[in-house]
This record gives structure tokens, sequence and C-alpha cells, in this order.
């Protein structure tokens, strides 16, 4: 298959929808979640589109309305019909794509938009998290009608709530108040604070591959990777991107490989093991790219969407490419 610029881009536009994320499912191949909103989020309501793909192309499964923004999205662990998304509300939704109503749960306890919502990898454990910009982040269990935990620290927005796939328990949190921090289900308080930027951090994912490692997106435009066990100084940083980055996720096939997208309208492909990091700049949106995921199924598979009210899925070339 030809890469993002040979024109096998499988694209669904979804008029008067602004995209927010993009997730795919880990369990059917090809299946897409899309958290979107109307007016780009400041007004009107938010859309959780499913997605399926075929030969042709993309087309929509099955849509879910709610009556304000949807900021995010992520699938569950233990069920492959079920869904969590977040909204502008300050509430979480619970979904399941076999009913065509919904949704079956609501929690509503954050004081303002939910930004971040994440369900945990880690198997025994059925734990969703979710970032809010009322400055804190609440711990679910989906299977409960109100939250476990409330985790305080961070002082100003929260934008990336995300699992470690790797240590039970433990998830990281991303900040306009320029940390990275590193929290523990069972002691409720805050391991690390990471002054990672000096600008807002709009993203952090973890290393599928290396438990101590993270990367972080932020509004100076650059990437920057941390090591846990010592994090003075990040162990890279990848510049090129020309607006704020929105979302950053590694790879789960390739220990060093990354993906970026930003409020530049690109999505980037980055090698952070190699002198010349960047391998490709993906330019197909006309807005603000928003979401962005690298698919579990497929290695060369990636998924992303924008503002321009397009949803996008397609093969890179440097994915194509033997490393």
């Amino acid at each position: 298959m030809s890469g993002a610029r040979g024109g096998a881009v499988r694209t669904l536009r979804v008029p008067g929808r602004h995209g927010y994320a993009a997730e795919f499912s880990p369990y059917l191949p090809g299946r897409l979640a899309c958290a979107a909103a109307q007016h780009y989020g400041i007004a009107g309501c938010g859309t959780l589109l499913i997605l399926d793909q075929n030969e042709s192309g993309l087309r929509l499964f099955r849509s879910f309305d709610w009556n304000d923004g949807l900021f995010d999205v992520t699938w569950s662990e233990n069920n492959e019909h079920v869904l969590v998304t977040c909204s502008g509300d300050g509430s979480l939704q619970l979904w399941d794509t076999a009913k065509a109503a919904g949704p079956l749960q609501v929690y509503k306890e954050h004081a303002q938009e939910v930004y971040s919502v994440d369900w945990s990898q880690t198997r025994g454990e059925q734990l969703v998290v979710s970032g809010s910009w009322d400055q804190t982040v609440k711990l679910w269990d989906p299977t409960v009608g109100k939250s476990l935990c409330t985790f305080r620290g961070h002082e100003n927005v929260i934008y990336s709530t995300i699992w470690s796939p790797h240590i039970p328990g433990c998830f990281a949190s991303a900040s306009g108040d320029q940390t990275l921090r590193i929290w523990d289900v069972k002691s409720t308080g805050v391991r690390i604070v990471v002054p990672a930027h000096q600008a807002e951090i709009l993203s952090c994912d973890w290393c599928k591959y290396n438990e101590n490692l993270l990367v972080t997106g932020a509004v100076d435009c650059s990437l920057r990777g941390w090591d846990l066990r010592n994090v003075r100084q990040p162990v890279f940083e990848l510049l090129g991107h020309t607006y704020a980055v929105r979302r950053v996720k590694f790879s789960p096939f390739h220990a060093s490989v990354l993906a970026s997208c930003s409020y530049d309208f690109t999505v980037r492909f980055w090698n952070f093991s190699k002198p010349d990091p960047l391998l490709e700049t993906v330019e197909h949106h006309t807005e603000f790219t928003c979401g962005l995921d690298l698919s579990l199924q497929s290695p060369t598979q990636v998924a992303d969407c924008a503002w321009d009210e397009t949803i996008k899925i397609y093969d890179p070339v440097c994915l194509t490419m033997p490393a």
C-alpha cells in the first residue's frame, strides 16, 4: 500500500463535526472511534463516531450524540463493544456499540471540561482515569456509579491522562502548569513531578517497550522524552512542528518510533534513536489536527482526525519501509 501522499488514504467527511480524538479498537481490526464536537468544541453538542473499514474506504457504523462537545474517547479493555468518552460539561459517558441508543451510564463529578480519558490496559483491573480543566484527575471503576478517588496537585488545567502499559495502578498526567506528573493509585499521591517544558503540555504517552520512558508534547512545538530514573534533562528532544503539539503516541510495534499531530495541520513520524529523527511529515489536513492513533493490529496503519471535519486512515511511507 502506498503512503499517505500516494493517494491510499481512506477519508470520512463528517459535516459540522470537528474531530478531537481517534482511537483504534483493541479488538476489532479496522474499527475506529472518533470523539467530535460542533463549533470547534466552543459550543453545541458532541458526537461519538464508530467507523469500520472496507475495500472502498471508511463507513460509519454507528454514531451517538451528546449534548456537549466530546473531547476524548477510550475503548474498554474487557468488552469489545464498550467505550468511554468525556465532555465539555464535566461528565464521562459509557457507551455500548451493540445498542443503538445510549449512553449506558453518565459520570458527572468534574467541575469543568474533561479533556482526557483512558482505560487501564493492566489485566485484572478495570479502571478509567480522567483529566479535567478543574485541575483534578479522577479514578473510576465503570461498574461503580461514582469516582473511587480524586488526585490533586496540578496548578492548571489537565490536558492528558495516560495509564502506564507496564506498571499496574500507575498513570501520567500533563498540564498547563508545564509539568508531567506520575501518580500511583495505591498511594493516591504524586510520585514524580517533571518540569518538562516552559510551556503548556498538551499530551503525553508511555513507551510500549520501556517502562521508564515517556514523551511529552507542548505548546512550545517540541516533543521531549523523559527517563523516569533521571528527569533532570530530557533524553531526547524532537523539533520540527511550527505550532503546538496536540497529541503524541508511541508506536506499538517499534520501540523508538512515535507520531505527533499539531495545530500546524501536520502529522509527523519520528525515530528518536536516529541522528536525523524526523521520518516523515504528512500534510493532508487543512485545520488543527487533534486526534491520532497507531493501529494495534497493523504495523503500518495510522488514523487521525482534525477540525476540517475529516477522519483519515492511512499507511505512511515510513512505516511501510523496513526500519
